[in-house]
């Protein structure tokens, strides 16, 4: 008999892995854990399933074990260290651990690739990717102004304009295309748009491996 705690844990794994849910056979890098769990702490948080294949199939796991590695991961292979939340079901004999990740509330979050260089992760779809310069750019200049209330004001100048009627006609463009478009530097092209995103006309969006800038 299928108990609902089978039910949830199926319901989970049929909508297969996406923007907040990844399943991990077992956990066997802490490293490579924690690029997970910043990449989800960097975007608005998710969880994973331990002890599932990638083609939903359940395996169980340890979980002692595999929290302890996770545990790690988040405390020490994660800058700033991030706080995950552990529940252990029981599916036919076998456990499953969800290990839960909340959004960071200090962004950008670091973790280190196999060469032990940290880098921010961002979690598109169903994958950890690098975030690009200017994305961290503006998780940093979002931690910045936290709590202010005071309005963000900017004068659109020819620049600014020129990228808002961009988008409006075209939909997305990358920096260095805005950069040619209004022919000025990789700074300056950054700082009008962590300005104009902090006022939410614009927004960044993945998209073939490329960071789009896309109106809102």
């Amino acid at each position: 008999m299928k108990t609902r705690k089978n039910h949830y844990i199926q319901d989970l794994i049929l909508e297969g892995e996406h923007e907040h849910q990844d399943f991990k056979y077992q956990i066997t890098d802490a490293r490579k854990i924690a690029r997970s769990i910043a990449a989800f702490a960097n975007n608005s948080g998710g969880h994973l399933l331990i002890g599932v294949k990638d083609n939903g199939n359940i395996a169980g796991v340890r979980s002692d074990e595999e929290i302890y590695m996770i545990e790690t991961a988040a405390q020490i292979y994660c800058r700033p260290e991030q706080q995950v939340s552990f529940k252990v079901y029981s599916i036919n004999g076998k456990s499953v651990v969800k290990a839960d990740i909340d959004e960071a509330r200090e962004k950008p979050v670091e973790a280190p690739d196999d060469n032990g260089n940290w880098h921010v992760y961002y979690r598109v779809a169903d994958e950890n990717v690098l975030a690009s310069r200017l994305h961290e750019r503006i998780m940093s200049a979002e931690e910045s102004t936290a709590g202010d209330t005071d309005a963000t004001t900017i004068s659109y100048s020819e620049r600014e304009q020129m990228l808002l009627d961009y988008l409006r006609t075209h939909g997305g463009i990358t920096l260095d295309g805005y950069m040619k478009l209004a022919h000025i530097s990789e700074e300056s092209a950054t700082k009008i748009v962590v300005a104009l995103h902090s006022m939410g006309v614009l927004s960044l969006q993945y998209h073939d491996g490329q960071c789009l800038i896309v109106g809102d």
